[in-house]
């Protein structure tokens, strides 16, 4: 595949902004407490009642850590105290029943993921009463079945498992694994409070292989204290070599205003921009060479990967778990802080346990703010989607879909725009838009254009875009 992603650290340097991950549009800043319970539940009326079902796609949120680690910005518990998970499985189960009760029983369930917070600080029996629950009140495939139908894929600290517990997660109907590991190099681990053996790592990989897992996946984070291109290098070196399917880089944001675990990395550690710079483009160069796809956003897959094969054929999708293939379903997302996008609504739910209990004792969805999408919101959302997932936007097939101008709809950014043309990111044709090699990376400045709430305000509360 003749499309590798070409790294020109003067356009970065020219384009790299503060802006949205884009994992919904219009993105958690906008969402409002205006947006009630009955307003979602509206939503799902009016989603049972197509025509055409959307399958659904399940997200579990466990929030339990049981140490920190200082670089991470989720929504998490840390205790030692396995008891403490008790009281939240029980609420999550009567979410899951709530939930449930809700949907349409023709309405397949294609996909489920467990995230955090760390799924594995929870022991296999618990899990195993939450899939149950699962089963219990949604249309799950079973047997044979749900593995060729179902994706269901857990997060995973590499510390809370070990051969058997790889194994129990598989049985259990797991297929799709993701290790959390950041970085190989052992002084790294220590700054940012995440040590682990590299050699068990290695092991947990081949178990999963051994194990048949469908897909493999490792995190990895670029930008972390004591970092640098030559150290990088070498954690570069080892997951190659391990082979996983899948491979995350994430672009570390120091935000310790935002995420008080931060405030424990020492600043003088940190990278440089100029060697952060260099790490991400030794992380391009080197990934594509061993025959990884840039997929964007700091993802990477194998070029038989079904995310690869969804981008050539202009069908991926970009959600608050990433990169997917699901781009029809539902998302019912349970559990503390959870984000769920049901038709044209987006909703969270409460981000404290204690306020999560006393809106279950009642009997109602634990949500506290959300948004229902304009007609425009829409329109911008296919457009973002189309442009962050497959790098080119058909113009003319939009124009007739909404019945616009699209040259006088989006006059202003296509003004913008074509300074980003004239330096090599994307080529405007009167059909089509689409994203060089060069532009690939700047995805998210390019979207940011088209994004009417940036243009209206922009609060300083993302990231970098490199």
């Amino acid at each position: 595949m003749d499309n590798k992603v070409i790294f020109n650290k003067d356009l970065i340097r020219r384009y790299d902004t503060f802006g949205p991950r884009y994992t919904s549009y219009p993105t958690a800043v906008q969402f409002t407490t205006d947006f009630t319970l009955d307003d979602y539940l509206g939503g799902v009326k009016h989603s049972n009642e197509d025509p055409i079902p959307s399958p659904l796609s399940l997200y579990l949120h466990i929030p339990f850590c049981d140490t920190i680690c200082y670089y991470c910005g989720c929504s998490k518990v840390i205790t030692k105290d396995k008891s403490k998970s008790d009281h939240y499985i029980q609420l999550l189960k009567h979410e899951i029943e709530l939930q449930g009760a809700l949907f349409a029983k023709d309405r397949v369930v294609t996909q489920i993921h467990w995230g955090g917070g760390t799924p594995t600080f929870l022991s296999d029996k618990e899990i195993f009463e939450i899939i149950e629950c699962i089963h219990e009140n949604f249309n799950v495939p079973a047997g044979n079945e749900a593995t060729n139908m179902v994706e269901f894929g857990i997060e995973v600290d590499p510390r809370t498992v070990d051969r058997q517990r790889l194994k129990n997660l598989n049985n259990l109907g797991f297929n799709r694994i993701s290790f959390g590991v950041q970085d190989f190099d052992s002084d790294v681990q220590q700054a940012v409070n995440r040590v682990q053996s590299n050699e068990q790592i290695k092991q947990h990989i081949n178990d999963s292989r051994t194990l048949h897992y469908q897909s493999i996946n490792i995190d990895l984070m670029y930008g972390l204290p004591r970092q640098s291109v030559h150290s990088f290098s070498r954690t570069l070196d080892t997951t190659i070599e391990l082979n996983p399917d899948r491979i995350a880089i994430y672009n570390y944001a120091h935000l310790p205003e935002m995420f008080k675990p931060q405030r424990r990395i020492n600043e003088d550690e940190l990278p440089s921009a100029e060697e952060k710079l260099n790490i991400l483009q030794l992380c391009i160069d080197k990934l594509q060479k061993a025959g990884y796809v840039y997929i964007g956003m700091d993802h990477f897959a194998k070029a038989s990967d079904d995310l690869v094969t969804a981008q050539l054929e202009g069908s991926l999708h970009r959600n608050f778990q990433g990169y997917s293939t699901h781009a029809d379903c539902d998302m019912i997302a349970m559990g503390v802080t959870a984000i769920s996008r049901i038709g044209d609504n987006y909703s969270q739910n409460v981000r404290s346990i204690d306020e999560y209990e006393n809106i279950l004792k009642q009997n109602k969805i634990p949500i506290f703010r959300g948004i229902e999408l304009e007609d425009d919101d829409i329109l911008r959302r296919e457009i973002i989607n189309q442009l962050m997932c497959n790098n080119k936007l058909d113009i003319k097939k939009l124009e007739k879909k909404w019945g616009i101008s699209f040259n006088k709809y989006f006059k202003s950014s296509l003004e913008n725009l074509q300074k980003m043309a004239d330096d090599g990111l994307l080529t405007i044709e009167e059909t089509k838009i689409t994203i060089t090699t060069s532009g690939r990376l700047l995805a998210r400045s390019i979207c940011m254009l088209f994004d009417r709430y940036l243009q209206e305000k922009n609060d300083g509360r993302f990231s970098r875009v490199i």
